[in-house]
């Protein structure tokens, strides 16, 4: 793989949270104090890419009050460029993380009512400003999952990308406490025509559009179906909370790439698929080969399990190193 980032600029819109952790493994019952992090599934994309030298726009709206400022700092901190992200409206959005162990899952419960993200209209957004001269935009279904004026904004910014010839990422990311299936399937079904990457799951293929079989399988009707560029899933097992196992398939024009397959002992699975979605990226502007590019994806998406919060922290040498199969967990002096 090469070593030096490619010379791109890549595009991340998308709600940002404040994300409140129970302490270690206590329950949302008996919890006295919450450790507070900031989150977003798209701004988790963009912390990564940021790390590995990757110019990174986040593109959101915030209130215009000390929270909203400490999230938009959380960002700039880690290197992502925040020139995009609005001021307005009275809240920011919440989740509350209960970290499960052995057989006990963990659980999120989200708060995203009446948000100041969920409050943007058409308009507000200059997508032709904000993706001119830009390489990548990525976005999640859980934006269009916030409401018909959400919706209608990232709509906009898919079309926008497409006649200005800017690739788009879309990971499936579907929360069924968000929406229900029946109207993910058809808002889904009307966005994945202007998008070239799509990132997700075989339960997703199976649940929202009724693709079923070897994940293999399902990540070529998937591609086939939808005209797509590339398709990659994260495959997951495992029976408890604490441990399991986690590996990438990427599907293209070549063929199916599988990974190689890590068992990892979690520290926090929130934001795994993130970063092997960063990843996959990563890879493709990258124009690695599709062997090389699920490797790295995989790689860093393992690495995610072992840091507390949602950024994936790791710098580009730490990634590579795992995919090549350097990586071994020992100290390094």
């Amino acid at each position: 793989m090469k070593t030096t980032s490619p010379k791109a600029q890549v595009v991340a819109f998308g709600e940002l949270l404040l994300r409140l952790d129970t302490p270690g493994h206590d329950r949302f019952v008996q919890a006295e104090q919450f450790a507070a992090r900031y989150t977003g599934g798209e701004a988790n994309v963009a912390v990564a890419l940021a790390q590995w030298g990757l110019e990174t726009f986040a593109v959101s709206k915030v209130p215009a009050h000390e929270i909203g400022q400490a999230c938009v700092n959380a960002l700039r901190r880690y290197g992502v460029n925040t020139d995009h992200v609005l001021r307005g409206g009275d809240r920011l959005g919440i989740l509350y993380v209960e970290t499960g162990a052995s057989q006990r899952a963990s659980k999120v419960i989200y708060d995203r009512g009446d948000t100041s993200f969920r409050a943007l209209k058409q308009g507000e957004l200059d997508w032709k400003a904000i993706l001119s001269g830009r390489d990548w935009l990525h976005v999640t279904g859980t934006a269009p999952a916030l409401g018909e004026n959400v919706r209608a904004v990232v709509q906009d910014g898919l079309r926008s990308a497409k006649r200005l010839g800017v690739t788009v990422s879309l990971d499936v990311n579907y929360r069924s406490s968000l929406w229900p299936v029946s109207e993910a399937r058809r808002v889904l079904g009307e966005l994945l025509p202007d998008v070239d990457v799509l990132a997700g799951t075989p339960h997703d293929a199976a649940a929202l559009f009724d693709i079923s079989g070897e994940a293999a399988d399902s990540a070529q009707a998937m591609r086939q179906r939808f005209g797509l560029r590339t398709v990659a899933y994260t495959l997951r097992s495992g029976s408890g909370a604490s441990d399991g196992s986690f590996s990438g398939l990427l599907c293209d024009a070549e063929g199916v790439h599988e990974s190689r397959r890590y068992d990892i002992q979690f520290v926090d699975r929130v934001g795994g698929g993130d970063a092997f979605t960063a990843g996959l990226v990563y890879g493709l502007l990258s124009q690695w080969p599709a062997r090389h590019t699920i490797e790295f994806a995989a790689a860093a998406g393992c690495l995610k399990h072992s840091i507390p919060g949602d950024f994936n922290l790791v710098s580009l040498e730490e990634v590579q190193a795992l995919a090549n199969g350097v990586g071994t967990g020992s100290i390094q002096r």
